[in-house]
């Protein structure tokens, strides 16, 4: 029983820096990538719909981002879902292509940046350490009915420690490593 939360633990912190790592990837780092344009909804044929359910996202250039809606009469709707996102980008309409220059940071908008990665490492040390509290207690539950003995809740213990610490360390190495991307001229 034991070992089975540790495995669920080990298992949900790995989910928690997996999706840290997404969230890194949506953050502008001066380089054209489709996933800048991942958080971008669409209104489109009454609902609000995700911009990569609507239209394929190309980067045909390093600073450039070609969206092709699968229906050319929402293209109007896409560019304005991108420009309203708060991301920074002015879109033109083509034709049926829209295109997507992605500006070069100014400084001050790295910082900004900088800010938001290091507010998103936050949430995710913090789900981490939520699962630590949350499968202590549940040892320390497992020891008190006798399920466990004192000698294996302090290894466990010691052990859920160690993963929190490893797990915390790669959120770090993540958000250092996108950092030095976003600061990079």
């Amino acid at each position: 029983m034991a070992e089975e939360r540790m495995r669920e633990a080990s298992a949900s912190m790995d989910k928690a820096n997996e999706a840290i790592r997404r969230e890194f990837t949506t953050v502008r780092t001066g380089k054209a990538s489709p996933m800048i344009l991942e958080t971008v909804r669409v209104e489109a044929y009454e609902s609000i719909m995700p911009l990569n359910q609507l239209a394929n996202v190309s980067v045909p250039e390093p600073q450039l981002l070609v969206v092709q809606p699968y229906d050319a009469s929402i293209a109007s709707s896409i560019a304005a879902a991108i420009q309203s996102a708060d991301l920074g980008l002015n879109p033109s309409v083509d034709g049926n292509i829209i295109r997507v220059p992605i500006p070069p940071l100014t400084e001050e908008r790295r910082l900004e940046f900088v800010k938001v990665l290091h507010r998103m490492a936050e949430e995710g040390r913090v789900s981490v350490r939520h699962v630590r509290h949350v499968v202590k207690k549940d040892l320390e539950t497992m020891q008190r009915e006798g399920d466990i003995g004192e000698d294996d809740l302090h290894r466990r213990l010691h052990e859920l420690q160690e993963l929190t610490d490893k797990h915390i360390e790669s959120i770090d190495r993540l958000l250092e490593k996108k950092e030095e991307e976003v600061m990079e001229v």
